[in-house]
């Protein structure tokens, strides 16, 4: 073995060394916890009747020191409460090690028909129990007949209680606000879904096959009566999705070949392509018009699951609340990142400190003693944010800010993004081919991976069928504040399209400190906001319509709210596309009145043409704030 190698061998070692101690360290204190938990709490389970008869599993963590009575931590979930059996612990209760040592009686409970809870299962119930009155019953009147329980029978809790949860039990814990108990003083939504023809599974109508198809293969797959396991789904065939998702075709081949009819909730999602009545009574929105528990919501940059739903539920929750109670903060964080990681990083985008343990320490803990525990702590701002680019928290009266420059951008010829409308003027056109559609991520994965987020896009501008349009170099540091407006003047030579467009901020090539090449972060192009739009909802969700061939068209939607500074010597970005494979799936851009009924047939090459001109002014308009 030569000196090289054996080089390599000894560093291979001492890299399989560290990662094994690593891993080891995290083991230890994984079960140092457990070993807190289960020395200091006693665990009991209880069947919780509901005013229609039907009982809820529910399993209650009450700590052993008897000298203080506890307010009750609650989370409702349809992911199990696993494990079960009064001998077997959890081995975190709290969203964070932090919460367990201060003391609470933690509250965790299946959902209605979810695991081993009686009842039938609806996702995204309709919640119209109030309504209909007597023992009609939804998730809204679980959550009132549960608390009511609770506060009766459980020993030594002092009367108040909290909720949280992320992402489905972040819509429950939106739910409870909902002609809430007295009992409830706090809740935090985090993630909350709110409603899914705009998160999750839809974004502006345009679908995200992947995640619905992988989570509703277990999900939604149906059992009679309690279990206290996951059903086995299908077997993954491979870890590329382009490819399997590709090779899937049209919509309906996943029942054809994969549901076989036999998961009910996708059947009914393909049958209500449109935004009507179905989804209408779904929208949980809806009904948070008169909050009366403190809220706090918490949302995160990268969370390509539920990004619509925290800024949601806080525009609806803050306009339509009577009481100063509502607050948000938003942070550098993949799905539910601010209780599971570091947040130091998202991919190649790092932040420089662990912002998810400050959120822990600064704002979740201290937001629940102040109001479950009379805790004398300052109270919170109203938005907590985290800039990026910037990379440090801020903290607003409201959000978005109110104080602030109107801007407008347009896109012009040679990809350049102007301050004022293209004096001549045309337009940019490409070829969108179903068969090759742009990938959403340069890294092959199953379905979607979290880095894409905050991806370098390089690999997109590069492509044919990407538009890209550039701002000068900013001269001096520029912050983005809340959504970013849209008005594309578009056609199609064919009846159907879907639009994607990125905000990106793009690095310079040099050092600003060293005035040498950046070789890890020189000419970067990183994504900084996504967003899509099925083409036939321009005017209205609930009543499509088709493009009429080569006719200009304008085409308006937003990009969900961003907190960024474009530094000085980068440069502020805008690529257009028509796909983004596979986590949103392809329009067939031959108009279906169904798009999951499409045939192979339906999908067809389309010229798209973007244009740049006074008379169609393609443009963005955002929101600049001061430091």
């Amino acid at each position: 073995m030569n000196k090289k190698t054996l080089s390599g061998f000894i560093g291979l070692c001492c890299y399989i060394m560290l990662v094994a101690f690593a891993q080891a360290a995290d083991d230890k204190e994984q079960d140092k916890r457990a070993e807190y938990i289960r020395s200091h709490y006693a665990k009991y389970e209880y069947q919780i009747p509901m005013r229609d008869g039907v009982k809820l599993f529910t399993s209650v963590y009450i700590p052993y020191d008897k000298s203080t009575k506890y307010p009750m931590l609650m989370q409702r979930t349809p992911y199990r409460v696993a494990p079960y059996g009064l001998d077997k612990y959890k081995t975190k209760l709290g969203p964070s090690e932090i919460f367990e040592k201060e003391g609470f009686i933690f509250v965790f409970q299946d959902v209605r028909g979810k695991f081993m809870s009686e009842g039938e299962y609806v996702n995204m119930r309709p919640q119209d129990a109030y309504k209909k009155g007597g023992k009609a019953a939804d998730d809204a009147t679980d959550t009132y007949d549960t608390i009511d329980w609770l506060v009766k029978h459980i020993p030594n809790n002092n009367g108040k209680v909290g909720m949280w949860g992320t992402s489905y039990p972040g819509y429950y814990t939106s739910v409870a606000a909902i002609n809430s108990h007295k009992a409830l003083k706090a809740i935090s939504p985090q993630a909350p879904i709110a409603d899914w023809f705009f998160d999750d599974f839809h974004r502006n109508g345009a679908f995200s096959t992947p995640m619905a198809f992988i989570f509703f293969d277990k999900f939604d797959k149906q059992r009679e009566g309690q279990f206290p396991y996951w059903p086995e789904g299908m077997k993954s065939t491979t870890p590329d999705g382009y490819d399997f998702f590709r090779n899937l075709g049209p919509l309906a081949n996943v029942n054809k070949d994969y549901f076989h009819g036999e998961r009910p909730f996708w059947n009914e999602l393909t049958e209500h392509p449109n935004y009507d009545e179905y989804w209408q009574a779904r929208n949980l929105l809806q009904h948070l018009n008169d909050v009366k528990p403190e809220t706090l919501i918490v949302g995160g940059w990268y969370d390509t699951e539920d990004l619509y739903g925290p800024l949601a539920t806080y525009q609806k929750m803050s306009k339509g609340n009577k009481k100063d109670n509502i607050h948000i903060i938003m942070g550098p964080w993949y799905h539910g990142q601010w209780n599971r990681g570091d947040g130091d990083k998202m991919g190649e985008a790092n932040f420089g400190f662990d912002t998810s343990e400050w959120f822990q320490e600064r704002i979740l803990l201290p937001f629940f003693k102040h109001n479950l525990k009379d805790d004398k702590t300052d109270s919170l701002a109203k938005a907590t944010i985290f800039e990026t680019g910037a990379n440090r928290w801020r903290e607003f009266d409201t959000w978005p800010p109110k104080q602030g420059k109107d801007m407008t951008l347009y896109m012009g010829a040679n990809e350049k993004l102007l301050d004022h409308k293209e004096p001549k003027g045309g337009f940019s056109d490409y070829i969108s081919d179903p068969n090759k559609p742009v990938p959403h991520s340069a890294h092959t994965s199953r379905g979607w991976d979290r880095p894409y987020m905050a991806e370098d896009q390089r690999f997109t501008a590069r492509r044919p069928d990407v538009l890209v349009f550039n701002s000068d170099v900013a001269t001096e540091d520029q912050t983005i504040a809340g959504a970013i407006d849209l008005n594309l003047w578009v056609s199609t030579n064919q009846s159907a399209a879907d639009f994607v467009v990125k905000l990106v901020d793009v690095f310079p090539g040099m050092d600003e400190s060293s005035n040498e090449v950046d070789k890890d972060t020189g000419n970067r192009h990183e994504l900084v906001r996504w967003g899509i739009i099925r083409g036939r909802f321009r005017n209205s969700m609930s009543t499509p319509e088709p493009f009429e061939p080569n006719k200009p068209t304008l085409v308006k939607f937003e990009l969900l709210d961003v907190l960024h500074t474009i530094k000085r010597g980068h440069k502020l970005q805008i690529q257009v596309q028509s796909s983004m494979f596979p986590f949103m799936d392809m329009n067939p851009q031959k108009y279906i009145d169904n798009i999951f009924n499409a045939k192979p047939e339906d999908f067809v090459k389309a010229e798209h043409k973007l244009y740049h001109s006074k008379e169609y002014p393609s443009s963005i308009e955002f929101k600049v704030i001061g430091n």
